[in-house]
């Protein structure tokens, strides 16, 4: 039930990233905190609901991260008003890898509380 919610959550938040970075500039919601921080937690969060939501494959998580990163950046070309760089996709990347190790460090946790 849990890990049909991640899974949930994931998706959501994987489609709500790729209209937020597909729409005009002028129609990209702001939080006040200025779009890098918006970034990194957006990534983030990706990173760490992946792990969570899928946790058998981290290595399959890592490289989704980074094309998410690059991929998602990449999908600016396509947006006049948008103007993709190699640093956001980097940083993207970075976020979501961190996100992940961080999705580790949960379920590593619960693995360790739930041992006799």
């Amino acid at each position: 039930m849990l890990r049909t919610a991640l899974r949930i959550a994931l998706w959501l938040v994987l489609i709500a990233i790729l209209i937020v970075t597909l729409v005009p500039i002028g129609f990209r919601p702001q939080s006040g905190f200025g779009p890098e921080p918006e970034r990194v937690a957006a990534f983030f969060a990706l990173g760490l609901l992946f792990r969570l939501a899928y946790d058998r494959n981290w290595f399959l998580t890592i490289c989704l991260m980074v094309a998410a990163g690059l991929g998602i950046e990449a999908l600016q070309l396509f947006s006049p008003t948008r103007h993709p760089t190699v640093d956001d996709a980097v940083i993207k990347a970075i976020a979501g890898i961190i996100g992940a190790l961080g999705g580790l460090l949960i379920a590593r946790m619960e693995w360790l509380r739930l041992r006799p």
